[in-house]
């Protein structure tokens, strides 16, 4: 998996491009951990991610629960093999998905 990252003040894009998996969700744990601290929101772009696992998933639920406290947090441009995961799920429900 490939992460872009764009810090436009304290507006922050992640796009995530290939799968994000067990294999690659501590990745993106990673490189949001030290990154939020003054970042009010968050975007995740997922118009090229291909799949996502549970890790995956809870990897963003983690994203949403800081950003709950600071600001707010999008998913864009999820396809539709990822929408299904997260209508599954009930993360659809729970993440604020445009």
């Amino acid at each position: 998996m490939d992460i872009q990252k764009n810090l436009d003040g304290t507006k922050l894009t992640i796009k995530l491009i290939g799968r994000l998996d067990t294999q690659t969700a501590p990745n993106l744990e990673k490189e949001f951990a030290d990154g939020l601290k003054n970042v009010t929101e968050l975007i995740f772009d997922l118009s090229s991610l291909e799949y996502i696992s549970s890790a995956g998933l809870r990897v963003l639920l983690m994203a949403q629960n800081e950003m709950d406290e600071k600001g707010s947090m999008k998913i864009r441009g999820a396809g539709e093999l990822v929408m299904e995961v997260f209508d599954i799920t009930g993360f659809s429900d729970v993440l604020d998905i445009e």
